[in-house]
């Protein structure tokens, strides 16, 4: 029997060599790296320090939320490592019968570091449980909620956001959609060209 559980179609699915670490990595050589900063708390400082604003946090919590909280999808996670070196054979499977409480488990292995470096098999491996969970503000945002309702919210604020000339609105929160990581990426290699800077290698 043969069964395919994919969430979409895409002919090809996969990760690029070295992960997305090594693609970040690389698109950000030569620049300034800030972590545990938090842009909306201390944007006044930050706007001062650059000619344009790359901005993928959520939309409304940039406008503070004055169309009111946008909706999403979160999960959560329960990580674990296993004695065993192979759990199920591949990245991710996903669940979607009723009685099972999780919708995917996710081994970590089969997507860049599944061996040692001599290339042998480990003998342990890593997995993760993810649980789709009701969101409320302050959780993780994950996945938009595209409804009439919500959607109707992000036009007002997409509104306010082609107006502004500084900041450029990018990302699952800060557009207030779903995107596979292919499709972000060339989003953001077409805003970027529309900016007048082009990407030559990553």
């Amino acid at each position: 029997m043969t069964f395919d559980n994919n969430y979409f179609n895409a002919l090809y699915q996969g990760i690029p060599i070295g992960g997305y670490t090594q693609m970040i990595e690389n698109m950000l050589i030569g620049a300034e790296i800030r972590l545990g900063e938090d842009y909306l708390k201390h944007r006044a400082d930050f706007d001062n320090i650059a000619d344009k604003i790359i901005y993928t946090g959520s939309i409304d919590a940039y406008y503070d939320y004055i169309y009111g909280a946008l909706e999403y999808r979160s999960v959560r996670f329960e990580t674990e490592i296993l004695d065993v070196p192979n759990f199920q054979g591949n990245a991710v499977i996903n669940y979607t019968d009723r009685e099972t409480p999780w919708t995917r488990i996710i081994e970590h292995k089969w997507f860049e570091f599944g061996k040692d470096e001599e290339g042998r098999e480990l003998s342990k491996t890593v997995i993760s449980r993810e649980y789709s969970s009701e969101w409320k503000k302050g959780d993780e945002p994950y996945y938009p909620v595209n409804d009439e309702k919500n959607n109707e919210v992000y036009t007002k604020y997409k509104a306010l956001a082609d107006k502004e000339n500084k900041v450029i609105f990018g990302g699952r929160l800060g557009e207030y959609k779903y995107y596979d990581m292919d499709k972000v990426i060339e989003a953001a290699f077409e805003k970027l060209e529309r900016e007048g800077i082009r990407i030559k290698s990553i």
